[in-house]
Order: C-alpha cells, then structure tokens, then sequence
C-alpha cells in the first residue's frame, strides 16, 4: 500500500487557499442528493453535522450519550488557541504553525499544521457570532492568556469551562438544523462496524444502547468524530464511556492507524487517591499562568507546604526552563514531575504528587481576581479533595489525557478507506508527538467548520456512488458479525468481570506504555496483554442480554477493542527507537533527561494495517518532509 497525503503543491501559506479553488464542488441543488453519516457529537461532530447540513446535505448524526451536549468536548476547561495576535505580543499564523510543530516535536505533517493555524482565526469570528461568551478585558476586547510551550498569548477561554460553552455554540447550530430537518439525530446509538460496498464506505452498523436493536444506516459517506483511546489506559481524564470502537472497526476494515503509541500524559490532574477510582479529574493547564510548581528541596519532607519556607522550595520548572518556566509543554513538566516524585520529593501521602501553588498569585492580585479567572476550578478542586486552594497549595501529578494518534487520513480528512473520514482527536493528523494545550478544541472546530464541508464535496462530485440500500449483502453481512460478536460476548460465562480484566489493562499500559517506555518493558508488556486478551476471551462474564440497557456489554465489547489497540500501541512503541514528545524511550535521552529524537530514521508517521486476528500488523511510513521549519533538538530553556 502506498500512502499518498495528498498534500497540495505551492509554498505553504497558499496551500490551503489553492487546494480549495481546485476542489471539485457539488452543485447546491445537488447536495439534497447525497446523506452523510457523522458519527459523533463532540465540537468536531457537532460542527460537522451542522455545517454540511447548512450547505444542503442530508445528515445523520450518532452519539451514544443521551445528549450531544454531553459529548466529551464539554470537558475541556482552559481555552482554544487562535492567531489573533490581539494582546499585540508577537503572535502570527506562523508563529502558532511553528510552535505547533516544535511543541509535537517535529512529527506532524507540516501542511496540516499550517492550515489549522490559518483556520483558527476564524474559529473565534464563528463562535463570537453564535454567542459563546468568551472573556472579554475591561474595554471589552476577548481576553487572552498563555498557555504551555507559547511565548505568547493566544489562548481564548471561558473561565475554566471552555469547552462547555465551545459545544454549545456548536450544539445550537446542530440543534437549529435538526429543527429543519436538515440532520436527523440518534442518541443512545453506538456504531459498530463500517459498511463497505466495493471498496467504497456506504453506511453503518449501530446498536440501540436502550433497546438493543442492531440496525443498518446507508449513506454516501461517513465522517467518524469519536474522540480519542486514553481509556485503554482505564484511568485518564476522558469520560468513562470514552472508547476506540468506531475507529478501531473502521481499522479492522482496511482504515490505517497512524501512531497509536503517541498518548499525552497532563501534568496538572488531581492525583489518584486509590483503587475504588474509575477515572481521574483534570485540572486545566491555565492554572500554569498563575501558579507556581514546586517541590521541597529535601527528599522526604512532610511538612505541611505552609510550613516550608521559600528558600527551601524547588521551583523546578523555572529553574530548569527559566524561558518558559512553568509553561513548557505537558510532555516535559509531566516527565520531570515523575522526576522529582522518583527521586524521593513528591508530596502528599502516596508521595506521587507535586505542588501547583497560587500563593504569589493571590497576594499580587487579590483573591477575588484569582477566583473570577479559576473559580470554577478552585471550587471542583475543593469538592473532591476536601482542601482550600486559596489556602493551601494544590496537589497534582501526571494522568493520561489526549492520544494524539488516531486514524492516518491524506490532507482532506480521508483514511484510506474511500469516503470513510476521520476528525478531530479520532485522526493522527495535526499534533505530533505531543498536543500543546488549548490546540484540541482549536483542530476539532476546525475540521469540522472549516475542512470538512470543502474536501468531502470534492469526494461526491469525483466519485461513481450508485444507490445502495441497506438490504445490500454487505449490509446484512456487518451485521451478523456485529451479533455473533455480541452473542460470543455474552455466551462466555466466566468468573471475570468487564472491569477487572479493563482495569489489568490499564495498569500494564500505564507501567510499561506510559510516561517512560523502555524495549525490555514493552516486550513484557505485549505478553501480558496477549495472556489478559485470552482471559478476557474465556473467562469474562458479561451479565444480562442483549435485548435492553446493559452497561456491562457496552464496555464489555469496547474493551475488546481496547485489548488489541493496547497490544498494537505497545507494538508501536517498541518500533520507534527513539524518544520524541509524549514517547519517551528510556533509552534515547539527552545527558539532560529530555528527549532525544533519531530524525534519520524515524522522522515519519506510522500507520499499521491489520492483517486479521491475533496476527501482526504491517508497518506502512509516511516520510514527514520538512521544507519550513528547521528539525532541531527541542529547547524550552
């Protein structure tokens, strides 16, 4: 197979103006012609379903929430990144390209870095139009602030509930063409299998998560906006229901999956408090702009924090990085917060925690004004640790939060099955190795508002698509695999349940896939998840049926999939010999502890292809040219 990006010619800053000019285009009165199926209703989703509705397409839109506006985008606290260069500070589409590049440590395609930038501006006029009450300085301008691996201030944001109001304004663009019967809306529907009819992606297989019903939907072509893996890990930030599924059935269908093993661990998470968690709270990355990291200098020092006096702090970040101090990317403060929690100086009873201190912040600025910008956060932070952050410091540590692998797709969002496309976090496509912050919620309106609505009418207006319906063979077909793997599910009748096999898992992941990977770990680990897979496989025991509600099969054909990714991510791992961003090979680091990349060899993205069960997968590389941005050994010093 020959990966071909599809990645326009031309200097960078016209690519994507060119690339647009030579799409094909579907005449309006066409549009009514062709129905595509947006699976997901996150901000890519969402934004997707209702600007290709806006244009005259027929949509369906799936979540298996009961509402799209409790997709995981709601989450996201701290901002949305976009070029503006309103504080006049020195910002520019290249300099949030550049940083964006450097902050993945040089493992992005640079076409698609580029483009995200330009489009980011126009993200903010779009959501100021629907109403999302973003920030605003005292003349009324839209606020900013900083954000990790940026010198510069670009980041808007609602208090810490960005995300919140980001997928309402989206919501409400879904909501108004659901009203006109542009898009047709299925919650509580989970998608199962993709459909492919002679090569081409026609429809899906999804079951009613209140009645069980299995049930077939056609369409031209399928966009799948279904978040990222981080629950493979089984404790992260994502929601619990969070999965792989949809991609990984699309993987298992020929769709390539681009660098699984690249996963973003966040620095600033409340840290675990023992076995009873199912999951693990996030605390945003805007808190880094006004508090301070810090660990006692002495190994094994107990004291309360107010106690320790400020020359016995080590203010490690802005020690090590004094550029950027307590804003280096989530990648570098999350590995040295290990560093000081290994050598003895973390905090807190496990001693797995540092200190995230707004101390100096309130006495600069008043509590009051700490309390309009994170209060919010403060107040979450306080219901679920019983302490005051305003007077006593917070407590973090690193937890799995992003996985910036995901489907390959070429420049137009399209996975190598035809008319199969991926968005947002469910694509490899725009991060790297390492997602700098406030950049998740910046590529999913992107993909969605803006990329989308222009690449998939090139792909209708080009393509032979007769009319299949879905009593075609190929959809009869999906769906008995789709039942015999649920009735296998439910036949097994073992002792395990669903969540002690995912939380095996998870723990093996963590311990030899997670912040520091090494070849002997990784090894161990994929015999580990073989022996766990063919545990689960006769030993699980999945209680009900499938005929109404049942969480425990939900999850229990989820982490299936979460099984082999988890084997496939290890696999990944261990073929790059090399450290870069959130892949961190003990092997290959700086004398410094910083990553150290082998851009001879392994300057590419790795997209596997599955072979069938319980077989390798073939490693297919797209070489990452890089014609406008140096490759260098990253510095935040």
């Amino acid at each position: 197979m020959k990966l071909d990006a599809k990645i326009p010619s031309g200097s960078i800053s016209e690519k994507w103006s060119k690339h647009k000019f030579n799409l094909k285009l579907v005449n309006p009165a066409n549009k009514r012609k062709f129905e595509i199926i947006v699976v997901g209703s996150g901000l890519a989703g969402a934004s997707a379903a209702a600007t290709l509705a806006e244009l005259g397409y027929k949509v369906k839109c799936f979540c298996f929430q009961d509402s799209p506006r409790r997709a995981h985008s709601i989450a996201a606290q701290g901002g949305i990144n976009a070029a503006k260069n309103y504080p006049n500070d020195g910002d520019s589409v290249y300099r949030l390209f550049y940083d964006t590049i450097k902050g993945g440590d040089y493992r992005a395609r640079e076409a698609n870095v580029h483009r995200l930038a330009e489009v980011s501006v126009n993200i903010i006029d779009q959501c100021v139009a629907q109403g999302v009450p973003f920030a605003r300085e005292y003349g009324g301008h839209l606020d900013n602030r900083s954000f990790g691996g940026a010198q510069v201030s670009r980041t808007f944001y609602s208090r810490g509930m960005t995300g919140q109001q980001l997928l309402l304004g989206a919501y409400s663009a879904l909501s108004r063409q659901i009203g006109l019967g542009n898009v047709q809306m299925f919650s509580r529907t989970e998608m199962l299998d993709v459909v492919l009819v002679e090569g081409q992606t026609r429809g899906i297989i999804t079951r009613n998560l209140v009645t069980g019903a299995i049930e077939r939907h056609a369409a031209h072509a399928v966009c799948l906006a279904t978040g990222g893996y981080g629950n493979v890990f089984y404790l992260s930030t994502n929601a619990r229901g969070s999965n792989v599924t949809a991609t990984w059935r699309a993987h298992k269908k020929g769709a390539l999956f681009g660098n699984p093993c690249f996963t973003q661990i966040h620095p600033t998470c409340i840290p675990v408090s023992g076995d009873h968690q199912s999951k693990l709270t996030l605390m945003s990355e805007s808190l880094r702009n006004d508090g301070r990291v810090w660990v006692p200098k002495t190994k094994g020092d107990n004291r309360r924090p107010e106690d320790i006096p400020e020359a016995e702090r080590d203010y490690y970040l802005e020690r090590i990085y004094p550029s950027f101090g307590n804003l280096v990317p989530r990648d570098v403060a999350s590995r040295k917060a290990k560093e000081m929690c290994d050598a003895g100086r973390g905090v807190g009873a496990s001693g797995l925690a540092v200190f995230l201190d707004f101390g100096e912040a309130i006495n600069r600025l008043g509590e009051k004004a700490v309390k309009q910008k994170y209060g919010n956060l403060f107040d979450m932070y306080q219901q679920i640790t019983g302490e005051n952050p305003y007077k006593t410091p917070m407590r973090i540590y690193p937890a799995v939060h992003y996985t910036m692998g995901g489907l390959w797709v070429d420049y137009n969002l399209m996975t190598t099955i035809p008319g199969l496309y991926a968005l947002g976090e469910a694509n490899f496509s725009d991060h790297g190795a390492n997602r700098l912050g406030a950049s998740a919620l910046m590529q999913g309106l992107a993909d969605g508002y803006f990329v989308i609505p222009y690449t998939i009418g090139d792909y209708l207006a080009s393509s032979n698509l007769p009319i299949v319906k879905t009593d075609h063979p190929a959809f009869v077909e999906a769906e008995n695999q789709v039942k015999d793997r649920i009735h296998k599910l439910l036949s097994i009748k073992g002792k395990l349940t669903v969540n002690e096999i995912h939380r095996q898992l998870g723990k093996i992941m963590w311990d030899y896939c997670g912040m520091a990977r090494s070849a002997e770990g990784l090894t161990h680990a994929r015999k580990l998840i073989q022996d766990l897979k063919q545990d689960f496989w006769t030993n699980v025991n999945v209680p009900g049926s499938d005929a109404d509600l049942n969480q425990a099969l939900e999850h229990a054909g989820r982490l299936a999939d979460f099984l082999e990714l988890g084997e496939l991510m290890v696999v990944d791992a261990l073929e790059r010999n090399e450290s870069c961003g959130g892949h961190f090979r003990t092997e290959y680091q700086t004398p410094e502890n910083e990553a150290l990349r082998d851009d001879d060899n392994y300057c590419y993205v790795a997209a596997w292809e599955y072979q069938g069960d319980n077989q390798p997968e073939v490693l297919h590389k797209e070489a990452l040219v890089f014609e406008n941005v140096k490759l260098t050994q990253r510095s935040y010093k």
